[in-house]
C-alpha cells in the first residue's frame, strides 16, 4: 500500500475583510499502523473566490513539493466536494477516494477548531454551524438500505472476540496479508477492551483482499428487528454481515456497542481461514467517527 492522504476542502469559522467566509486545505497523512511516528500535515487558507479544482490543484502540487513525495490515494468525505476534489486529482494522476475512514483528518480538524481558528482575526464561530458548513463532524444522513454481502464473500463462521490495547500494540509482529491500523488516541489505556469481529472463511484471503478495497468504516449493531451486524464501507455503503436470530448473539452485539462505546468507538475487524490459523487474511482497526461524521 502506498502514501494515503486524507483531504478537507471547506469553510472555516473565520471572516475576512468582507465578511466573507475563509476557506481551507487541509491535508494529513492516513496512518496505516498502530504505533506513533510523525506524519506529513499541510494546510492553506484561500478565498471563497478561489474554491475551484484550479486552485486545489495548486495547492496539491505545493504540498508534495513539501512532502516530497505525491500519495497514491487522497481520501476526502465531504460529498458535495467529490466532483472539484476528483477533478484536481486526476489531473495529478491521483487516486481520489470517497471514504468514512479519515481517522486522522478527523482528529486534526478537532485540534485546529479548538486550537488554530479561535486565534485568527475574524475568527466567528457562529459563521459555520450550518447545514452545509457545519465545524469538523460527521453530520447526520439518510442511511443506506443495507446490502447483502455476495454469496463468496460470507464468511463460514463468525464470533465476537475481544483484545486489548495493549495486545494490538503488537500488532507489527502479526503475519496479516491485508489490513490497516492507526494510533490509539491517549484516552485509551493499555488495559482497555477493544472488541472485534473475527470471520471465518475457507475463502478468506480473497475475502481480505475484496475489503481491502472498499474503505472499511466501522462496523455496527442494528437492534431494530430483524436484528442485524453492519459494516459500513466506502462513502455511503452498507453490508449484513450477519443476521442475528437468537437472544444469544443480540446479547453478545449490545455488550460489542458498549465496548466500543467505552473505547473511544475503536473496534476492528479480523478474517482468518479458520480458529486455528496463526496468521491473518486481514485485520483493520476502526472507529466508528460520530464525531467526525459523514459524507454529507
Amino acid at each position: 500500500m502506498g502514501i494515503i492522504w486524507e483531504l478537507d476542502f471547506y469553510s472555516r469559522p473565520i471572516l475576512d475583510e468582507k465578511n466573507k467566509k475563509i476557506w481551507e486545505v487541509i491535508l494529513c497523512e492516513s496512518p496505516l499502523n498502530i504505533h506513533r511516528e510523525s506524519l506529513f500535515q499541510y494546510s492553506q487558507y484561500c478565498s471563497s473566490k478561489e474554491v475551484n479544482s484550479v486552485k486545489l490543484r495548486q495547492v496539491l502540487e505545493e504540498a508534495i513539493s513539501q512532502a516530497g513525495k505525491a500519495p497514491s490515494q487522497i481520501r476526502f468525505f465531504r460529498r458535495q466536494m467529490k466532483n472539484m476534489i476528483t477533478k484536481a486529482c486526476q489531473e495529478l494522476d491521483i487516486q481520489a477516494v470517497p471514504s468514512r475512514r479519515t481517522i486522522a483528518l478527523n482528529q486534526l480538524l478537532e485540534e485546529r477548531s479548538k486550537e488554530v481558528y479561535p486565534q485568527e482575526t475574524g475568527y466567528d464561530p457562529q459563521a459555520v454551524p450550518s447545514a452545509r458548513a457545519g465545524p469538523p463532524t460527521l453530520r447526520s444522513y439518510q442511511p443506506p438500505i443495507p446490502q447483502r454481502l455476495p454469496d463468496a464473500l460470507m464468511p463460514k463462521q463468525w464470533a465476537f472476540v475481544s483484545l486489548t490495547a495493549g495486545d494490538l500494540q503488537e500488532m507489527s509482529e502479526w503475519d496479516i496479508s491485508f489490513g490497516e491500523a492507526f494510533p490509539m488516541p491517549q484516552e485509551v489505556t493499555a488495559e482497555t477492551p477493544i472488541p472485534g469481529v473475527i470471520l471465518f472463511s475457507p475463502r478468506a484471503l480473497p475475502m481480505a483482499g475484496w475489503m481491502s478495497g472498499i474503505e472499511l468504516a466501522f462496523l455496527k449493531f442494528i437492534p431494530e428487528s430483524p436484528a442485524k451486524l453492519i459494516l459500513e464501507t466506502g462513502a455511503s455503503d452498507s453490508w449484513i454481515l450477519a443476521n442475528l436470530k437468537n437472544k444469544q448473539l443480540i446479547t453478545e452485539a449490545a455488550g460489542f456497542e458498549s465496548a466500543k462505546q467505552e473505547a473511544q468507538q475503536i473496534h476492528f475487524l479480523a478474517v482468518q481461514s479458520d480458529p486455528q490459523s496463526q496468521s491473518f487474511a486481514g485485520f483493520w482497526l476502526l472507529q466508528e467517527l460520530h464525531a467526525q461524521g459523514t459524507l454529507r
